[in-house]
C-alpha cells in the first residue's frame, strides 16, 4: 500500500468548523472597532475644539475682553460638505479667530463633522447626528443653564456621553 500525504475529508471538515466558530466570534468585534475609532477621534474633535475655545479666551484676558469668541468659525455655510471648521476659512477677525491650526473638513459621513446652523455643528456616528450647540455668552434654554464659551450636547443621549466624556 501506498502512503500518500493528503488530508482526509475529516480533517477538512474539522478545521472548516474551527474557522467558523472563531469567525462567528470574532467577526462582531471586529465591526465595533470602527465605531469605537470614530468616537475616540469625535471626543478628540471635541476636546481639541474646547481647549481651543479657551485658549482665544486667554489671550483675549489677556488684551483686557473678558468676552468670548461670537462663533466658531466664519460664516460657512450650513449642511455643506467639504468647507473648513473651527477655522476663519480665509480672513482672521477678533470675532472669527481662527480656532484651529488645522482645521476640520465637513462632511455628510460617518465620523464626519458638519455645521447645522448659526452655532450648532453635528457630528455623524453610527447613521445619527450628535448636535453640539455653542454658547458665545450665558445662556439658559429648556430651563438647562449653558454658561458663555460652553461647547456642548445634550447628555441624556448616551452617544454624547461618549464623547464628552
Amino acid at each position: 500500500m501506498k502512503k500518500t500525504n493528503a488530508f482526509t475529508i475529516i480533517e477538512l471538515v474539522f478545521v472548516i468548523v474551527v474557522l467558523g466558530i472563531l469567525s462567528a466570534i470574532a467577526l462582531p468585534r471586529f465591526a465595533s472597532t470602527g465605531t469605537q475609532a470614530r468616537i475616540a477621534s469625535g471626543k478628540a474633535d471635541v476636546m481639541a475644539i474646547r481647549s481651543a475655545i479657551i485658549s482665544e479666551r486667554q489671550t483675549r484676558l489677556i488684551k483686557g475682553d473678558s468676552s468670548y469668541i461670537n462663533r466658531l468659525d466664519n460664516g460657512v455655510t450650513a449642511n455643506a460638505a467639504g468647507k473648513k471648521l473651527f477655522d476663519s476659512n480665509t480672513t482672521l477677525s477678533s470675532t472669527s479667530p481662527r480656532l484651529l491650526s488645522m482645521p476640520i473638513i465637513s462632511g455628510e459621513g460617518d465620523g464626519h463633522w458638519i455645521k447645522t446652523g448659526n452655532n450648532t455643528y453635528a457630528y455623524k456616528i453610527s447613521g445619527s447626528s450628535i448636535t453640539f450647540t455653542y454658547y458665545p455668552e450665558d445662556a439658559t434654554v429648556d430651563g438647562v443653564f449653558h454658561p458663555a464659551g460652553e461647547f456642548n450636547c445634550d447628555h441624556s443621549n448616551t452617544v454624547c456621553k461618549k464623547l464628552t466624556e
